[in-house]
C-alpha cells in the first residue's frame, strides 16, 4: 500500500501489508513513534486514500475513528464541542444534548466544560475528546491511544467504560503503547516497523519480538 503526501508524492508509507479483521475481533497495532500507526487507522477509516491498494468493508459496515479532540474547535466551549461532536458521531440533536450530561459528569473537567477549548490543559482535552467518543456506534472501532488520558486512576476509569460499550459483534482496532491494555482488550496484535508488517499473532509472542528491538 502506498499513501503519497503532498511534499513528497513518491514516498512509500506503508510495504505490503495486508490486514483483515473480522466482526468482534479486537486487533492491536504496535511499533514505535512513526512506523505509521496512527496514518494506518487514517487509511482505513477512509480519512486518507491510498495511492495503491485499497480498503474494503462489508457492505453496510460502519467505521469510526476515535482520535482524541479530533476537529474540536479552540473557540467553543467544552458544552458546544461536545454536542457537535456527538451530531458527527451520528447522534439526532435530542440525543446529542440528553448525552451532555453524561459527558460533562464523566470528563471531570468541573467549570470548565463551559470554557473554550483553547483554555484547556492537554490532558483536560483529552479527557473531554475520551467522554464524546465513548458514544460512537459503529460496528467497527478505530482507537488510536485514547486509553492513555489522565492520571492512574482516570486511565483505569477509561479503559472499564470503553470495555463496557464493546460487544461481540463490534471489531476493534486498537494503537496503543501499552502492553497491559493490549493484553486486556485484544486478542491479536500486528507490530509495524518503518510502514512494514514484521510480526503478527498473540499479543504475548508480538510484544516479545517488539522487545527485541528494530531489525
Amino acid at each position: 500500500m502506498q499513501f503519497a503526501t503532498e511534499a513528497n508524492p513518491e514516498y512509500n508509507v506503508f510495504a505490503g501489508i495486508n490486514l483483515s479483521v473480522s466482526a468482534g475481533e479486537r486487533v492491536a497495532i504496535v511499533g514505535r513513534n512513526g512506523s505509521g500507526k496512527s496514518t494506518l487507522l487514517r487509511i482505513m477509516a477512509r480519512i486518507f486514500a491510498p495511492t495503491s491498494g485499497h480498503v474494503e468493508w462489508a457492505r453496510g459496515t460502519s467505521v469510526s475513528l476515535l482520535s482524541l479532540g479530533l476537529g474540536f474547535s479552540p473557540e467553543l466551549s467544552g458544552r458546544d464541542n461536545a454536542f457537535l461532536s456527538c451530531l458527527l458521531l451520528g447522534l439526532s440533536r435530542r440525543e446529542a444534548r440528553q448525552s451532555l450530561e453524561r459527558i460533562e459528569d464523566f470528563c471531570e473537567i468541573g467549570a470548565f466544560f463551559e470554557e473554550p477549548v483553547h483554555t484547556y490543559s492537554a490532558g483536560m482535552r483529552a479527557r473531554l475528546g475520551f467522554a464524546t467518543a465513548l458514544l460512537n456506534r459503529s460496528q467497527v472501532i478505530l482507537i488510536d491511544e485514547i486509553l492513555s488520558v489522565g492520571d492512574k486512576a482516570f486511565r483505569e476509569k477509561a479503559r472499564e467504560a470503553l470495555e463496557q460499550e464493546l460487544s461481540d459483534d463490534r471489531a476493534v482496532v486498537l494503537v496503543s503503547h501499552a502492553e497491559d491494555q493490549v493484553r486486556r482488550l485484544c486478542q491479536r496484535a500486528i507490530l509495524l516497523e518503518q510502514g512494514a508488517k514484521v510480526a503478527e499473532g498473540s499479543c504475548a509472542e508480538v510484544f516479545a519480538r517488539y522487545a527485541q528491538g528494530p531489525l
